[in-house]
């Protein structure tokens, strides 16, 4: 390898935020422009006169983003938490610019030698900006900062699966390890495998069982326990340990970070009651013990209007839209095989509450409806316009019919059926909690192809995090996936 490529592999995470600092830089000089030319069209407008602006306006936006942790190495789940950063990011930047334009203005106020605000006031003209707020459009900074939020959304939407890309080829990868072949650690392998993207090389476990040592878990071997940590360490070029032994004695586990530490790697630690903190907690402290609390999250008065305003206005809106696409479907799926266009079938909702959910038949009609759902696109049960309303999740249509009644909403867990919901234990119980959607995180994850009761996380961070903001990105992301043309078998 040349210099430049170990300089590059070892500086890997350094070097990209930089470009992106640099990408965003351009895109913010984009939407400034973009929007000066949209707002000043037929005007006689001074283009110099607005460097300066637009360079303050871009300033506070790297700033406010930099705040928001939009240049953190560490990404959220299918980078919800960046697309809503970029969302408040953009708007404290719009109050703060115009809060600095206000009180950056030279001040008229004159004060004897020796006032106390005399150098208060020196300070505050040293900050002095030259151009006045009167002196500029208010269209076109409004229209700049609406597309600053479009431009950087669709941007970062692109950087993502630039990166992505980048990992799925081996690029930027980090070579890690599993401390613990247990239950919890195969849990890690398996996000390990269904999400390439988050830039981690697995190349083994390791466990103190002797048993286990020298054989294969999962597809992935067990290449030693602790006393061949450090050989591994240096054999594979590890930079990561995740310790994956949540039920295991303190003393040992303190003496594996004790090891780790030593050799300079850097770890995480899945801890004793890990599920607990699938909910938001708080660490409290009773003298010098600390104490992990769950919070009670009780979702606003805002949230409820809000949430059920969008689902309504939403759902008739696409009904509307789609009236010839679902006339059209009904037509075909009639023509082509013998029964009703409309799946009609019993769901658990709220509160276990059971509903009946509707769908497009998608399969023959002597199918059962308690058959398993089909997990290839060329399973024979599948009728063919069927399988195109799969595909486009076109199906799923009637489905807003279920959310005009207040059965479900538009985002949510998918509902599952009563005999699978008996089965439930207390942490599957919490999908419970909130209505039922047509779409969610699970739905728009790399896990969709998996079953719901073994991706628990992905409803279970939505619902602990519901808000507006995060149902509008759900949305948004589901809609790429349709056009995309990545919807279920």
């Amino acid at each position: 390898m040349t210099a430049l490529g170990t300089f590059i592999r070892r500086n890997y995470e350094p070097l990209l935020l930089s470009i992106q600092v640099f990408i965003d830089l351009a895109v913010l000089q984009l939407a400034c422009w973009t929007a000066f030319q949209l707002a000043s069209r037929g005007e006689q407008e001074n283009p110099a006169f607005y460097l300066e602006v637009f360079a303050l306006l871009s300033a506070i936006c790297l700033i406010s983003f930099n705040s928001f942790r939009l240049y953190s190495p560490v990404k959220s789940l299918l980078n919800m938490e960046e697309f809503k950063g970029i969302v408040k990011a953009t708007a404290v930047s719009y109050f703060v610019f115009f809060t600095m334009v206000v009180l950056l203005q030279k001040t008229s106020v004159s004060t004897e030698e020796g006032h106390p605000l005399t150098w208060f006031i020196w300070l505050h003209n040293l900050a002095d900006l030259s151009f006045k707020p009167d002196s500029f459009s208010r269209m076109t900074l409004h229209l700049a900062f609406g597309l600053i939020l479009v431009f950087m959304t669709l941007s970062r939407f692109a950087s993502f699966k630039f990166i992505q890309r980048l990992h799925r080829k081996g690029i930027g990868n980090r070579n890690v390890m599993i401390y613990g072949a247990g239950h919890c650690g195969q849990l890690l392998q398996r996000k390990f495998s269904q999400v390439p993207t988050l830039g981690l090389n697995l190349l083994g476990f390791i466990d103190d069982d002797e048993e286990l040592q020298g054989t294969a878990v999962g597809g992935q071997r067990v290449l030693g326990g602790l006393e061949d940590l450090e050989s591994m360490v240096s054999l594979h070029k590890i930079s990561e340990v995740f310790v994956a032994m949540p039920s295991a004695q303190e003393a040992r586990v303190m003496e594996i970070l004790a090891k780790l530490d030593s050799l300079g790697v850097f770890h995480h630690v899945i801890p004793r009651f890990y599920q607990l903190l699938s909910h938001q907690v708080r660490i409290d402290a009773l003298d010098s013990i600390p104490l992990l609390t769950r919070y009670e999250r009780r979702v606003s008065i805002f949230y409820v209007i809000a949430n059920r305003t969008l689902d309504i206005v939403l759902s008739v809106i696409l009904l509307l839209i789609a009236s010839p696409v679902i006339l059209i479907s009904v037509l075909l799926i009639r023509r082509e095989s013998k029964g009703r266009a409309f799946f009609v079938q019993e769901r658990i909702g709220r509160d276990g509450r059971p509903f009946r959910m509707f769908k497009f038949r998608t399969m023959h009609d002597e199918v059962s409806e308690d058959a398993p759902a089909p997990d290839s696109p060329y399973d024979a049960r599948i009728t063919r316009i069927g399988r195109y309303l799969r595909r486009y999740s076109l199906d799923e249509l009637p489905q807003f019919l279920n959310v005009l009644r207040g059965e479900m909403s538009i985002v949510g867990p998918r509902p599952e059926m009563p005999f699978i919901v008996e089965e439930y234990g207390p942490r599957e119980r919490e999908r419970l909690r909130v209505k039922p959607g047509i779409t969610g995180l699970w739905q728009i994850s790399y896990a969709r192809r998996g079953a719901i009761h073994e991706n628990l996380d992905y409803d279970l961070f939505y619902i602990e995090n519901q808000s507006v903001l995060l149902d509008l990105v759900i949305i948004a992301l589901t809609s790429f996936a349709i056009i995309k043309g990545t919807g279920a078998y």
